[in-house]
């Protein structure tokens, strides 16, 4: 065979090098939610989401996995609509919730492990979801909005006309709602040889919602969470704990506490709750971190202090955006102490507490996000999902008294052995008065230190969330296209005490600001940094904080504002959720214009000279657009500043974790589209 044609063949057979990754990538993502661990341990089920094949949704399937790590995945359904498998207590049915349609309601489905197609175990009008069996198997409770008059004939006369009486009317998930309809418990009977749905009964009534149901350890009762008060916006949170007899009657109250109660765990001997929650403080904070609490005889001790917040909580742009998860408290057989995930320092890890001592023992440790898990009814083994910041989630499972992982799937390997990717750098410096913060900087994958790069200063929302150990997409293709990407957690940032977290109460933005600058600075002293070629961007509240950086100074050359604030006083009005309370400004706009004012950046538009793109969702109710993107784009084309604007139709203000792939996938090339014009010198001729 002559040399050219050996050549040719042995390229053939050679995998292509690593590559940078792009933002299409996405398309290619998979991730795996909701890890449900069978009650014996040795199985774990979970779902699977990944992008459809034209990329403008996302598909959901069961999946199912032996926990010893010997033997590969395998799938159990076949529709690319399923989610929330739960096991019944013998671990042989498999209870899951099916959409038949994009758009109709959700019902719950029984698999067999033994085999077979899942039979369809519900027929309510609104959908099921929320789904918990009961101890002894023969009956699954749910949540549903569903009520009578959905089974009566259409009303033809009926207005379409919404009339509103509440301050709360939108939600930037559900759209507008509905103040007669409420989540309520139901039950239904478990035949695992019936042919047709079952009949569900309604457990609970009335004009409040019902969440984080579960059962009593003795199957007599259902527990749940709840907040008995018709607008609830006038005054501190405080949801109580409940419970109702399993076939319904009067409810009565468990836990009783000022301040908000969330995953209720009864322990072992039904005699006592652990919960998470805060105690209101005398004055309403900005942000008060949550702890661990045990009720028991009567008497509720704090668990929990320090600089952990409770559950995971780094922020990422690549959690699953379908599927769900979460992560309970989890009881220890003997009763003596509880597992579950707690963030600190951007690193979430599964710790136990021992509620006699409250000694803290960490049970995994490193530098990762632990996402989504759960337990064995007695807690003896785990299945949870993890990442960082160079992969994606994957299943693992976890024996919690000798600390061993397993590793369960691979399902990014072949994709991410394709791509070179950069390990974020960890590192703290101190701001003006002393204070550390703590950041996470993104080379490019070729990084030279002699080079100079460009630099992106990429802000995160809340303002009480953090970044951390945790796969984030968007730096990654940033650091891949040439740029040093640098992520600060400023005060105000979670996972570093409440103290820090609340610091910016009254004062937002503010030192946060003062805390970004000089991250910049301690970059620029490295030496690798053009001074001349900086960018900013963020998204939420890290949309107002790009606002308020091109406001006061003009060292950027490129700026992308997301989902932004402009005008503190016309969000106060039209955010779909209220501030009647003082816990970012002292009084409302009506009674204190300037304070809201003073902490605006439309107020100080015209200091602006750095090129700004706003990106918008057209559906965003959080962050509305005419209080943010719209009305900086208006007022800097009325000075003729350099400015453009993106906006994406039917996207809410979860863009860019949740929404649509396609627009995804767009919205992160018109951001880089525009850095590379400004801070690059490329020739960007039309929008990506």
């Amino acid at each position: 065979m002559p040399r050219l044609l050996v050549l040719l063949a042995l390229a053939a057979l050679t995998p292509p090098g690593p590559r940078p990754i792009t933002s299409k990538d996405l398309y290619q993502f998979k991730w795996v939610a909701d890890p449900r661990i069978s009650p014996d341990g040795s199985l774990a089920a979970y779902t699977l989401v990944q992008v459809a094949e034209k990329g403008d949704k996302y598909e959901t399937s069961l999946w199912v996995v032996a926990t010893d790590g010997q033997t590969a995945p395998r799938r159990l359904t076949s529709s690319t609509r399923d989610r929330a498998p739960r096991w019944s207590p013998d671990g042989r049915t498999l209870a899951f919730v099916r959409n038949a349609t994009d758009t109709g309601a959700a019902q719950i489905y029984l698999l067999s492990l033994a085999g077979g197609e899942p039979r369809r175990l519900t027929d309510v009008a609104k959908g099921a979801g929320a789904l918990a069996w009961s101890p002894d198997g023969k009956t699954i409770a749910f949540t549903s909005t569903t009520l009578p008059s959905d089974t009566a004939p259409p009303d033809k006369d009926k207005s379409d006309v919404r009339v509103v009486t509440r301050a709360v009317y939108r939600d930037n998930d559900e759209g507008w709602l509905d103040p007669t309809r409420h989540d309520h418990i139901y039950v239904v009977d478990v035949d695992l040889g019936a042919d047709t749905p079952a009949k569900a009964r309604a457990v609970t009534s009335g004009n409040y919602d019902e969440e984080d149901v579960q059962w009593a350890r003795d199957g007599s009762q259902i527990l749940f969470v709840s907040d008995r008060v018709d607008e609830p916006y006038y005054d501190n949170p405080d949801d109580d704990a409940f419970a109702v007899p399993k076939n319904g009657g009067a409810m009565a109250k468990t836990i009783d506490i000022d301040g908000p109660i969330r995953g209720v765990a009864q322990s072992p001997d039904g005699k006592s709750y652990a919960f998470a929650g805060w105690i209101n403080p005398a004055h309403r904070q900005s942000y008060t971190q949550s702890a661990i609490f045990w009720s028991h005889d009567g008497t509720i001790t704090k668990l929990t202090s320090g600089e952990a917040e409770v559950g995971s909580s780094v922020t990422g742009d690549q959690h699953p955006p379908r599927g769900g998860g979460g992560g309970p408290i989890v009881w220890s057989a003997d009763g003596k102490g509880l597992y579950l995930a707690t963030t600190e320092h951007g690193r979430s890890n599964i710790v136990r507490i021992d509620v006699a001592t409250k000694a803290v023992e960490s049970v995994t440790a490193g530098a990762h996000d632990v996402v989504a898990y759960s337990a064995t009814p007695n807690g003896s083994r785990f299945a949870l999902t993890m990442s960082d910041g160079t992969h994606l989630s994957d299943l693992y499972a976890l024996d919690p008294a000798t600390k061993a992982l397993t590793q369960l799937t691979h399902v990014n390997d072949d994709l991410f052995k394709q791509l070179t990717l950069s390990t974020p750098e960890r590192i703290t410096y101190k701001s003006f008065d002393g204070t550390p913060i703590e950041a996470w900087i993104v080379k490019p994958p070729d990084f030279s230190p002699t080079k100079k790069y460009p630099l992106i200063l990429n802000i995160h929302g809340g303002p009480h969330s953090a970044y951390g150990e945790t796969f984030f997409h968007e730096f990654q293709v940033m650091a891949a296209r040439g740029y040093v990407v640098l992520a600060p957690n400023p005060r105000g940032s979670t996972t570093y005490g409440e103290s820090f977290g609340n610091i910016i109460q009254y004062h937002y933005p503010g030192d946060d600001y003062k805390d970004l600058m000089i991250g910049v600075d301690t970059l620029l002293k490295r030496g690798y940094i053009d001074e001349k070629r900086l960018g900013v961007t963020g998204g939420s509240g890290g949309g107002l904080l790009t606002n308020w950086v091109v406001t006061q100074t003009h060292r950027f050359q490129a700026a992308v504002s997301q989902r932004s604030i402009a005008d503190w006083a016309a969000w106060w009005y039209t955010a779909d959720f209220t501030l009647f309370t003082p816990s970012w400004f002292k009084e409302p706009p009506f009674k204190d214009p300037q304070e809201y004012a003073l902490r605006s950046p439309i107020t100080y538009i015209g200091n602006v000279t750095t090129p700004l793109m706003l990106v918008e969702g057209e559906s965003d109710s959080r962050t509305p657009s005419g209080s943010g993107g719209y009305t900086m784009f208006r007022a800097l084309k009325a000075m003729h500043k350099q400015t453009e604007m993106v906006v994406f139709p039917g996207e809410t203000h979860e863009l860019s974790r949740s929404g649509k792939p396609v627009h995804r996938v767009a919205r992160l090339d018109h951001i880089i589209g525009w850095f590379d014009k400004y801070l690059a010198n490329k020739q960007v001729s039309e929008a990506p």
